[in-house]
């Protein structure tokens, strides 16, 4: 076996955007480039003008056999040119691919389907165009109709299904090649919800029979749940390669809605006359890095600091997590979770570390209280805050919004004399 399943050595791909080429010179064009060149006289501006973007620039890494390797990125970052260029779709502009072994390509969900066509005879067209030999298709024609759950429909022209019957029959397909590597492009948000659920144990099953595999997904719960290592692309270079969790944390971090660092002094959310005693408030995670969202069952440090004039005494500190309703989630307090009696003179710094947060993902809202002996001393309401997903569980499952807003430590033991 090769020791390296996949090389990429500096690709780097260029397109050319404004100007289209015409294949052969009609009537049309020639009337068409005369009305431009009129444009550039009396407009002064040129619209046969060059420009060039480079969808990828200088990428370079290994996959070896047997690894699931996971691509991200913002949109435009590069991810679906650089596996059109791993499948020899389109030609890298510089540098080189080496790929060992049998390769299948999931990068759009239907390629080959005909309207015209029945469900049966769409099955062995669109396999024979990723690459299955017309056996191979016929061995398992009856566990990819069966997969689709189209028995029924199978031999209807295509053209009759609804989409979501389209898009299974198409992933049914594409989902039962063997491959040595599979390249797949964002493929786990087809269908309704059920079969979404079946899609992402078909590529859990894939993850773990020893392909090699490289994953696009903006499915971050997905991305750690199957794959072993990351890479990060922005801007078409190779930002970050790594461990999926640090990888993702890192993507998810550069991309978060909220500040992970607060001036409150500066905060609309502080009631009129209040003097402001707490000054700063600063989201941390477990390495103490500043982040501005944090993953399901990840550890958060909420850091509050800022001085105070005269000495306070009995002091207590509470922080109070509201949902995007308003509705009280949970709350983080001295009272309950500090053992001490707290005074505070000059400059403070508070820090509550809240080990394995498990909040669902989504938005939240925060509400900063400070009394002294039982008193009001400095409130700030309205302080933005964001948890991401993260495959917690290690399954590729995340438990949906319906089930409440706490993931739970859960663990199954399970026992059958069956």
């Amino acid at each position: 076996m090769a020791e390296i399943a996949i090389r990429a050595e500096d690709i780097a791909k260029r397109y050319r955007i404004g100007r289209l080429q015409e294949r052969y010179r009609t009537l049309r064009g020639a009337v068409a480039r005369g009305v431009r060149g009129l444009g550039v006289r009396f407009l002064g501006r040129d619209w046969r003008k060059d420009e060039y973007i480079w969808a990828l620039d200088g990428v370079s890494f290994l996959v070896r056999p047997g690894e699931v390797l996971g691509v991200i990125g913002p949109n435009g970052a590069g991810k679906t040119t650089l596996l059109k260029i791993l499948s020899r779709i389109t030609c890298p502009t510089r540098g080189r691919a080496e790929i060992c072994g049998r390769v299948g390509s999931l990068l759009e969900v239907g390629t080959g389907f005909h309207p015209e066509l029945t469900g049966r005879e769409n099955v062995f067209l669109s396999g024979a165009i990723l690459g299955m030999r017309r056996r191979e298709i016929e061995r398992k024609f009856d566990q990819i109709v069966a997969f689709a759950e189209l028995e029924r429909f199978i031999d209807t022209p295509v053209k009759r299904y609804s989409s979501g019957m389209y898009v299974r029959l198409a992933f049914a397909v594409a989902a039962h090649l063997e491959p040595e590597i599979l390249l797949v492009d964002e493929v786990l948000a087809v269908g309704d919800a059920a079969f979404q659920k079946k899609c992402t144990g078909k590529m859990t099953e894939v993850a773990g029979s020893g392909w090699t595999v490289l994953f696009v997904s903006h499915n971050m719960a997905a991305i750690e749940g199957l794959c072993s290592r990351v890479i990060l692309l922005r801007g078409g270079r190779l930002e970050c390669d790594g461990k999926p969790e640090e990888v993702v944390a890192r993507y998810l971090l550069d991309r978060g809605p909220v500040q992970g660092d607060i001036d409150l002094r500066r905060h609309g959310g502080r009631p009129r006359g209040v003097n402001p005693v707490m000054h700063r408030v600063r989201f941390l995670d477990r390495h103490g890095r500043c982040v501005n969202t944090i993953g399901v069952g990840e550890d958060l440090i909420v850091e509050i600091s800022g001085s105070c004039a005269e000495r306070l005494i009995d002091v207590a500190c509470g922080i109070r997590v509201m949902g995007v309703l308003g509705q009280r989630v949970t709350t983080f307090h001295t009272r309950y979770q500090y053992p001490g009696r707290i005074a505070l003179e000059g400059a403070f710094v508070l820090r509550c570390r809240v080990r394995n947060l498990r909040l669902m993902p989504g938005e939240y809202s925060l509400m900063l209280v400070l009394t002294a002996t039982e008193q009001p001393v400095d409130t700030v309401d309205g302080i933005s805050f964001t948890v991401h997903e993260r495959d917690v569980y290690r399954t590729g499952k995340m438990l949906p919004a319906r089930c409440g807003p706490y993931v739970p430590d859960a663990v199954w033991d399970v026992q059958s004399s069956g």
